[in-house]
């Protein structure tokens, strides 16, 4: 009997309790009880479940190695320059089809809307507006190419200049007028002023004077002489190079034009000695007798040594690293008002103490600046000098003009060679 209620008494303790008010079996106590989830926890992850997300991305980003799928395929990428290349074409031939609206009638106003110098402000205005990548000598050639061919469609421009192909003249040429013209190389500067005095060339590109060697007196000459307008100007940095078919210690001769030599003469004493100078006409035809010839060599551009198949024996070879050439473009009449704009004039002035400075003192008295001057001599007058003079602003300019009728009394001559809009220097 005392064993059957001592085993009564140990089934009650081992016997499941119930929660009260539960109808079903209590869970045993021997199993694991899951940890609850403190209030204040639950509400952080429900109020940021984008931690979880990020967490789930990185797990993700660790197993996947297949490339961004959001990529544009080559495929894309060749259909949509085949489709930008259409969209340049359509507004190039929209604008020359706006350009030949223009030109359609007589009207002096259109006709200056299109000049030469309107057009060179729509380039300078496309390199300021370009934001890249493209470089501003990219972006500068590609306009003024649009703008070429666009000006060939109303008439083929004719152009002079001092040959042949490749001179430093027909560089210039190309950076004012681009590649839609007829060129016309000569042999001569004189040529050039004849050629656009008689009407046979629309345009002419003489040098005026260089930053190392000065005046070219050729042109300031042929001023003299000739009825042309100065109608622009082109300042090219001028890099020269020493082009030929051999090893430079095999180079016996150097030729080139005269002032190209002059410009390099230390670099030449200094790195080919041995070599005898030969002046030519122009450089280009330095680079055809480099090109002809045994142990020459010729200093020219670089584009003159790869139209001749040479090799740059060595670049940059001008003494004076900032060498800088200005060039005039001549034509029959003058370049119209910019607002920035520069007037060449020729004058002489009568032969005693102060006449000079008489006339200078009426550019001071005008606040107008002199940006250039130069003398050349009188042919067949012993001691006379005319005197070459550029000025800042244009002919039409108020106070140019009050300048210009005060000049008149004050010389024994003076002519306007020409107003044009100034240029900063290209390579």
């Amino acid at each position: 009997m005392a064993k059957r209620k001592q085993r009564r008494a140990s089934a009650k303790t081992a016997a499941p309790t119930t929660a009260k008010g539960s109808s079903g079996p209590a869970k045993s106590s021997s199993a694991p009880a899951k940890a609850k989830k403190s209030p204040a926890k639950k509400k952080a992850t429900e109020k940021n479940p984008v931690k979880k997300k990020a967490k789930k991305k990185r797990r993700g980003a660790t197993t996947s190695s297949s490339p961004d799928s959001s990529a544009p395929s080559p495929a894309t990428l060749r259909r949509q320059l085949d489709r930008l290349d259409r969209e340049i074409i359509d507004k190039i031939n929209e604008r020359a089809r706006c350009v030949l609206d223009l030109t359609a009638g007589e009207n002096s106003t259109i006709a200056r809307e299109t000049s030469s110098s309107r057009n060179l402000q729509s380039i300078e205005r496309a390199v300021s507006a370009s934001a890249g990548p493209l470089p501003e000598t990219a972006v500068r050639a590609v306009v003024r190419e649009v703008i070429s061919g666009i000006k060939s469609l109303e008439k083929v421009v004719r152009v002079a200049f001092l040959g042949p192909a490749f001179s430093y003249s027909h560089l210039a040429t190309i950076h004012r007028f681009g590649q839609s013209v007829d060129f016309l190389p000569l042999g001569t500067i004189g040529s050039v002023f004849e050629e656009v005095a008689r009407g046979q060339a629309d345009y002419g590109v003489v040098p005026v004077d260089n930053s190392t060697d000065g005046r070219i007196a050729d042109t300031l000459e042929n001023f003299t002489r000739c009825d042309v307008k100065i109608c622009g100007e082109v300042n090219l940095q001028i890099h020269h190079n020493l082009l030929g078919r051999c090893a430079r210690s095999e180079v016996r001769e150097v030729y080139s034009r005269p002032q190209a030599l002059s410009q390099c003469r230390r670099w030449l004493a200094t790195h080919v000695p041995s070599a005898r100078t030969i002046e030519v006409t122009s450089t280009a035809t330095a680079a055809q007798l480099a090109h002809d010839k045994k142990g020459a060599a010729a200093v020219a551009s670089v584009q003159a040594g790869t139209n001749y198949g040479l090799d740059v024996l060595a670049a940059d070879i001008e003494d004076n690293p900032d060498n800088l050439t200005r060039f005039a473009v001549i034509g029959s009449t003058s370049g119209e008002r910019t607002g920035n704009d520069k007037t060449s004039l020729m004058l002489q002035v009568a032969h005693h103490p102060g006449s000079l400075a008489d006339a200078l003192t009426v550019l001071k008295r005008n606040r107008i600046n002199m940006t250039w001057i130069e003398s050349f001599p009188v042919i067949g007058a012993r001691g006379e000098y005319l005197f070459f003079i550029e000025l800042e602003g244009h002919a039409d300019d108020l106070r140019m003009r009050r300048a210009l009728k005060s000049l008149a009394g004050k010389t024994t001559r003076l002519e306007t060679l020409g107003s044009y809009a100034r240029s900063e220097p290209v390579k």
